[in-house]
């Protein structure tokens, strides 16, 4: 047998085309092929996305097809799901996050044609050469999708925390009547007689 690559290379290849995805694509050759990838990412392979994540274990299923609508704008649907561990900012417990993402992004050349866009498309910037990380899109729109301030789903509001706002903590309180700093000097006031 004669090996073009060497052998870790061919396993990492093998890797990817069990899974049904390419390291990079030429999104054009994509588009013009109306192709489709469908798998599973390890998420520990997302490292940017694996910093805002509590635990990096687990995978995410995701389904990408490439084509052009009726009006001939080319677009990725992407469709991702699984399981994240995020921290939740209220208990500082670790809970299991649902993710669902079903986008169709518009591949744009240059940022102006963003505006020539159909509704309902979200702008990607391709490179001169039309090559796409694929893994990269699906990051970015994982990584947008994550909830700004994680919170469990049993969290309720109503538990032992009470928030107040600084203006309300620094609010005086009614109740609280201070005497006034010039009532002394009233009675040094002379008086006038009419």
């Amino acid at each position: 047998m004669i090996w073009l690559t060497n052998r870790s290379d061919v396993r990492s290849i093998a890797a990817l085309m069990f899974n049904g995805f390419p390291d990079s694509v030429d999104v054009w050759r994509m588009v013009n092929a109306s192709r489709s990838f469908e798998g599973t990412l390890v998420v520990a392979s997302l490292t940017r996305l694996s910093e805002s994540l509590a635990d990096s274990q687990g995978s995410l299923a995701y389904q990408v097809d490439f084509g052009r609508d009726p009006l001939t704008a080319a677009y990725i649907d992407l469709k991702v799901s699984g399981h994240l561990s995020l921290t939740c900012q209220r208990t500082l417990e670790v809970f299991e996050w649902p993710l669902a993402i079903d986008t169709r992004l518009g591949l744009i050349k240059r940022e102006e044609d963003e505006a020539a866009l159909p509704a309902g498309f979200e702008p990607l910037l391709v490179t001169a050469d039309g090559e796409l990380r694929l893994a990269d899109v699906i990051e970015d729109e994982v990584i947008l999708a994550l909830p700004l301030v994680p919170r469990k789903p049993e969290a309720d509001e109503t538990d032992e925390w009470t928030w107040t706002s600084a203006a309300e903590d620094a609010a005086p309180v009614e109740s609280e009547k201070k005497p006034n700093p010039f009532a002394a000097l009233a009675q040094l006031k002379p008086k006038h007689k009419q």
